[in-house]
């Protein structure tokens, strides 16, 4: 390993893998590192996908509450049949 080429070659490596990491391949490693495997164009498909199903789930959330408002009415409706149907009928006292 003492040959003079050694020091050379190291130093040649080191100056064209600088050369390449500064140029476009070493800043589209960057981004990559940066970004995640998706890039910024994974992240606009991510957030779409999320506002739907934000919109998604306020849609259900409305339709939840127009069904408990209808299931609050119909136990009162049966309620109130129940306590009529309950109460003494009057009679009239007389002839």
């Amino acid at each position: 390993m003492n040959s003079p080429f050694v020091v050379p070659v190291v130093m040649f490596l080191m100056i064209g893998l600088a050369v390449i990491f500064r140029g476009p391949l070493g800043q589209a490693i960057a981004d990559r590192i940066r970004n995640g495997p998706g890039g910024p164009a994974a992240d606009v498909h991510l957030r779409e996908e999320l506002d739907g199903l934000r919109l998604e789930v306020d849609e259900l959330r409305g339709q939840l509450s127009d069904a408990h408002e209808r299931l609050d009415f119909a136990e009162r409706l049966l309620a109130r049949r129940d306590e009529t149907a309950q109460l003494p009928q009057h009679r009239e006292q007389g002839a």
